[in-house]
């Protein structure tokens, strides 16, 4: 379950914070018998609760009833350290490297066993691209995931490579041919998917660095990788400006 606020002595604000986390990447949308059983909560507490959280925007209610995460709180996500100063000062070389490649961009870092997106600059190209700002999708499915994934702390990369679900025919779903490939990664300095996150598009995606540590991914989507080396040496060099400003 989202939590543990079935507890009686639970305060006010713990059953709040259990009925936001009963939200998740396969629970964006939930009615509020959903919500008071993912929260462990009688459903008159609920009711009353998520009033107030629709109230203040931290929930929504969708034309068909059910309940979904407001606008208010991605607004405050915006706010956290990391995740602003790292758009803020990588933003003029996504726009470098969009206008040098017309390809969908992509900022993104890691978020336990996901990638989080942070910006995205959409492409020209009529190639499909499943991401959004602030969605997470599979560390092991997508360029700037397998970055994330190969420069991870080992405890990290097991938790991953237990768990290697199939989205298209095309995943790398072995854990051992994953593991190569992340030792590529790394020893290249850029990672590649192939149709693996969706059908149809390509990905490229390299490490952002502050000092030795990878703190960071920038990728694109593109319809192949025939320019591969090119398309590598411009975001290698959008990567290093970014970590340069980062400090």
């Amino acid at each position: 379950m989202a939590g543990n606020s079935g507890n009686p002595g639970a305060s006010v604000t713990s059953r709040a914070l259990a009925l936001l986390g009963a939200f998740d990447e396969h629970h964006r949308r939930l009615t509020l018998t959903e919500l008071a059983e993912r929260a462990e909560l009688p459903t008159p507490t609920a009711h009353r609760l998520v009033g107030e959280l629709v109230a203040w925007g931290a929930l929504t209610r969708t034309s068909t009833g059910t309940y979904a995460v407001g606008r208010r709180l991605w607004d405050l996500g915006l706010l956290a350290p990391v995740q602003t100063g790292l758009r803020e000062l990588a933003s003029p070389y996504l726009h470098d490297l969009y206008g040098a490649t017309f390809a969908t961009v992509h900022l993104a870092v890691r978020d336990e066993t996901e990638v989080l997106y942070v910006d995205r600059l959409a492409g020209h190209a009529s190639v499909p691209v499943v991401s959004s700002i602030g969605s997470r999708l599979p560390l092991h499915a997508t360029g700037v995931g397998k970055v994330l994934l190969a420069h991870a702390p080992a405890d990290v990369q097991q938790r991953v490579l237990a768990d290697l679900p199939r989205i298209t025919p095309y995943t790398i779903t072995q854990p051992g041919l994953l593991r190569r490939q992340l030792g590529r990664v790394v020893r290249d300095g850029y990672a590649t998917t192939t149709e693996e996150m969706s059908l149809g598009a390509c990905s490229l995606a390299v490490p952002i660095r502050r000092g030795p540590d990878v703190v960071a991914a920038l990728g694109i989507v593109v319809p192949s990788l025939k320019d591969r080396a090119k398309l590598v040496g411009a975001m290698h060099v959008a990567a290093h400006g970014i970590g340069r400003s980062l400090g």
